[in-house]
């Protein structure tokens, strides 16, 4: 029997595209963020709303689609927030959200402590292995305000909270994705990793925008001895946090480290046992080398070799010694890339060389010392090959001006014409030995660790270790999807702020993958297993839900039908649907 469609009345009702709320404001109830938020701060007696509510319609807001302070009443009038968490938008402002800002300062490390402790309880998140990796942030305006502070780790204890003032913005070291000069802070992330259900960053601190890794590393984990009280971890990171301080300070409250560390620390160490050393393969492989393994592309199949040597370290600034295991690994991925990348750099910077000493050679405007200098720092930067070759600037002897020596045209040399009074000779040389000698360490790293061998082995310390890399997936959402930056707020606390409760955010956006891979029975589709929040929260981008307004006193909200794809999604982690929400958070019609 066919369908008959037909044309009806209009009706005075409004769509609110309530979308990802719906996935959302379940799993911020699940967290308690609301609860704890309002655990730590004090309540403000003629205040209308507290500070979790406001706070948590902020994050929401962030996940949903970030929007700035400003903005966030229209949204929650088109989205439908207002009502899920019952503040009206005319209540929305900027000095609301503000205030509640200002007071989150000065309780962020406890209210984030607390969530982090609260989300590994309710979700059974074992603690005993953290990955830390710190990323910058940028930001768009002067902030006069951002000054310098004290570090975290003090005399007698630890500032934190409203006694620690918040990251100093300012002028960071030039990245790929950071222009010299940029201002930024630092956010170190901690974050549990399991292969199955990816990351979860759940702690997290801000260090000044100029200061480095190793400081970053001693003041997160004071601030974890401080408020999640660890019985025993392992902390794993990169060589950038490596020190002999670092696994010290871990060993005295009995934790451990896998760490990698910079190679010319350790390659003295390596040199006296190469030839003694015994490489075994490792079992990690990455995802594309197993995908050319099962798939016999015939691509190469490549893989990393391990070797091991007790080593005991010694602290230059105590005295202390601390025993550990280094780690010596071999890529035969690494070694070819670094010499294909190597003998790119040669070929461009012989080119660039020889055009230079073609354009002194005829007198060129702009080769003086002074010009010639730039435009050398131009061609090395800060490229590895740049130590195979020496240049200098000589000036022509008399005999030279008087027969006016050229180079040769070459194939390798652009069309030159001649400027003015020859003066000087440009000479450069290339050491072959040099890059011979450095070639011999090609596609070689090393690691640290003060996990006993009779607790992990060696491929099982490295494997553990190459799960580093979900961190870096944890950070892209930091500073992508979610929108942290580029940001501007008028204060630097106010910004700390948003930083922090960001890294909340970050907990609640990879709860709703993990979550559902939790849920997820064995013999499930591979696709079904490997479902990420994205694709979560995608489908649920055009949900609405329907507001009638019946009269200037009575407004009515209906839920409208789930898609199967959807209803399955919060059977699966086990969420109420929007109408079983809207049914408990809003009284019935008085008519019906």
């Amino acid at each position: 029997m066919n369908t008959f469609t037909c044309h009806g009345e209009s009706q005075d009702v409004q769509g609110c595209n309530l979308g990802k709320l719906a996935v959302i404001a379940p799993m911020l109830e699940r967290i308690k963020l609301k609860e704890i938020i309002n655990q730590h701060i004090p309540a403000d007696e003629q205040a209308e709303f507290d500070h979790g509510s406001i706070l948590s319609l902020m994050l929401a807001a962030r996940l949903y689609s970030p929007v700035a302070m400003s903005n966030i009443p229209e949204w929650a009038e088109k989205s439908g927030a207002d009502i899920y968490f019952g503040i009206p938008m005319e209540k929305m402002n900027d000095d609301r959200f503000g205030r509640s800002l200002d007071a989150f300062f000065d309780q962020r490390h406890s209210i984030l402590g607390a969530v982090a402790l609260h989300v590994a309880e309710e979700f059974s998140i074992p603690l005993s292995e953290l990955h830390y990796d710190p990323t910058h942030v940028l930001f768009e305006g002067a902030y006069t305000g951002a000054v310098k502070r004290d570090g975290v780790v003090a005399e007698n204890g630890i500032r934190s909270n409203d006694t620690l003032e918040p990251a100093h913005i300012t002028k960071g070291r030039g990245t790929d994705d950071a222009p010299q000069g940029a201002r930024m802070i630092h956010v170190g992330l901690l974050t549990v990793i399991d292969e199955k259900l990816g990351p979860l960053p759940l702690f997290g601190h801000t260090i000044d925008g100029n200061q480095n890794g190793r400081t970053g590393i001693h003041e997160q984990m004071a601030l974890v001895n401080e408020f999640l009280t660890l019985s025993r971890t392992t902390m794993i990171s990169d060589r950038g946090t490596f020190s002999v301080g670092h696994m010290l300070r871990m060993h005295d409250v009995g934790h451990r480290v896998i760490c990698a560390a910079p190679w010319d620390d350790l390659k003295s160490l390596f040199s006296k046992h190469r030839e003694t050393l015994q490489w075994n393969q490792a079992s990690f492989l990455s995802i594309e080398q197993h995908r050319r393994r099962d798939e016999s592309s015939g691509l190469p199949q490549e893989h990393y070799e391990l070797a091991v040597v007790d080593h005991v370290f010694r602290d230059k600034t105590s005295g202390r010694s601390i025993d550990a295991r280094v780690i010596f690994v071999f890529s035969t991925a690494d070694r070819k890339a670094i010499r294909v990348q190597r003998e790119k750099q040669i070929v461009k910077m012989k080119a660039e060389l020889i055009q230079i000493a073609v354009s002194v050679s005829v007198g060129r405007r702009g080769t003086d010392r002074a010009a010639i200098s730039k435009r050398i720092a131009r061609v090395f930067g800060s490229k590895d090959a740049a130590k195979f070759f020496q240049w200098d600037l000589k000036p022509l002897t008399p005999e030279e001006k008087t027969t006016m020596l050229t180079l040769p045209e070459t194939s390798e040399t652009k069309p030159v014409r001649s400027g003015g009074k020859v003066t000087h000779r440009f000479e450069w040389s290339f050491d072959e030995a040099l890059m011979n000698a450095v070639s011999h360490d090609d596609g070689y790293s090393t690691m640290v660790t003060t996990v006993p061998e009779a607790e992990k082995s060696v491929d099982e310390i490295f494997s553990r270790y190459r799960l580093q890399n979900y961190v870096e997936h944890a950070n892209h959402q930091f500073k992508g999807p979610l929108a942290i930056r580029p940001l501007f707020l008028h204060s630097p606390k106010r910004v700390e702020s948003l930083v922090f409760l960001m890294m909340m955010g970050l907990t609640t956006y990879f709860l709703l993958q993990r979550t559902f891979r939790q849920n997820t029975p064995e013999d499930a589709p591979q696709v079904e297993k490997k479902t990420t929040s994205e694709k979560i929260l995608r489908t649920f981008e055009t949900y609405t839900i329907l507001v009638y307004d019946h009269s200037p006193f009575l407004r009515e909200v209906c839920a409208t039908r789930l898609t199967r794809r959807q209803l399955h999604i919060l059977n699966r982690l086990n969420f109420p649907t929007p109408s079983q929400t809207l049914r408990q958070r809003l009284p019935p019609r008085p008519d019906g």
